[in-house]
């Protein structure tokens, strides 16, 4: 087993294992005991009673953290000339078509979401296998196929995130930055749990929300009271 550094015993014992914090709290320790020497992301991991191998089970959706990941999240909108200003004119940092779509066949992957229309949804169908495994395939259902690029575009990039059930049952989503103020990071945990509530599968059975967990990059985690994080 590897030896902790000095910092990380220091983040240890600011942590009490025997309890279990609250989001405010835990929104507070999680920036105490963060020592990394850049601005580390915060991350959520929320344990469900799902089994995700029954499509009856499977929890995605798409959130719009009220703070933003504080992330530069870099847009791909692969959509045709008519569309181009509307992508633009909404912070799209690539606009295109088939130029895009010749480089992602070279395997090009440099952004984190691409937007596209409807009508473009076939020519991507082929490049399944590049895109897939990086989650970056766009999808109706996390709004990123639509008519509306614009409103898509401007989402992305205020915060909107999608999410999805791993195959071991947890979701693990980027909430903040550390250098973010606690209340931020506490109000952008708080909506993604509520969001999660609302997802609930019918076919679930038992307790939906087992455990929740906060902790930055290079931090420890940090248990959270799941029955008061999803009152």
């Amino acid at each position: 087993m590897a030896r902790l550094t000095k910092k990380q015993k220091e983040a240890l014992a600011k942590i009490d294992k025997n309890k279990m914090y609250s989001v405010s709290e835990a929104s507070s320790l999680v920036k105490e005991i963060t020592n990394a020497n850049f601005d580390a992301s915060v991350d959520l991991a929320v344990r469900l009673g799902v089994d995700p191998r029954k499509a009856n089970q499977m929890v995605r959706g798409v959130v719009t953290l009220p703070h933003g990941t504080g992330k530069d999240v870099k847009v791909l909108a692969l959509v045709t000339p008519d569309k181009e200003a509307e992508a633009k004119e909404a912070g799209a940092d690539y606009v295109g078509l088939q130029e895009y779509l010749d480089k992602i066949k070279g395997g090009w992957t440099d952004v984190d979401v691409i937007i596209t229309m409807p009508a473009v949804m076939g020519k991507l169908g082929p490049l399944g296998r590049v895109l897939g495994p990086r989650g970056l395939m766009p999808n109706p259902k996390t709004g990123t196929v639509t008519m509306d690029i614009k409103k898509a575009v401007s989402e992305v990039k205020a915060g909107k995130i999608d999410f999805k059930v791993d195959k071991t049952g947890i979701v693990h989503a980027a909430i903040g930055k550390v250098s973010f103020d606690a209340a931020k990071i506490e109000e952008n945990a708080k909506e993604l749990i509520g969001t999660l509530m609302k997802l609930k599968p019918t076919a679930a059975k038992g307790t939906y929300v087992k455990s929740i967990f906060m902790s930055s990059t290079m931090s420890p985690s940090v248990a959270i009271d799941t029955k008061e994080a999803t009152l």
